[in-house]
């Protein structure tokens, strides 16, 4: 019985000592989150509300510094990759959709600068 306390004890000290796994940002989740905006920032118009929905959450996600400069490269090889998005419409996204971030939606902005 007192071994079974001591590896109780012990397992719950690796526990509450351990700790908590977090995931790092890919460009994968950009591009899942931002993906129904495309069509916006390439043509404008309307608004979806899913693109909104999106920007929402992968600002949530995008929690740490790291993860913050990881979205703005995603972000900016994204508007490299894919014809035709307006500048203008990216940098204003957040603004449209209530999201404030530390950083200008550009291909000039300094990813390595953002926090």
């Amino acid at each position: 019985m007192a071994c079974l306390k001591l590896v109780s004890a012990l397992l719950l000290c690796v526990l509450v000592v351990s700790p908590i796994a977090t995931t790092a940002l890919t460009c994968g989740d950009v591009s899942t989150k931002m993906a129904s905006c495309v069509q916006y920032l390439q043509n404008g118009g309307t608004l979806p509300a899913q693109c909104c929905n999106g920007v929402r959450g992968l600002n949530t996600m995008a929690k740490t510094t790291p993860d913050r400069q990881t979205a703005c490269r995603c972000l900016q090889n994204s508007a490299k990759s894919i014809p035709n998005i307006k500048p203008s419409l990216a940098e204003g996204l957040p603004g449209k959709c209530g999201v404030k971030i530390p950083y200008k939606i550009s291909t000039s902005t300094n990813c390595n600068s953002v926090k």
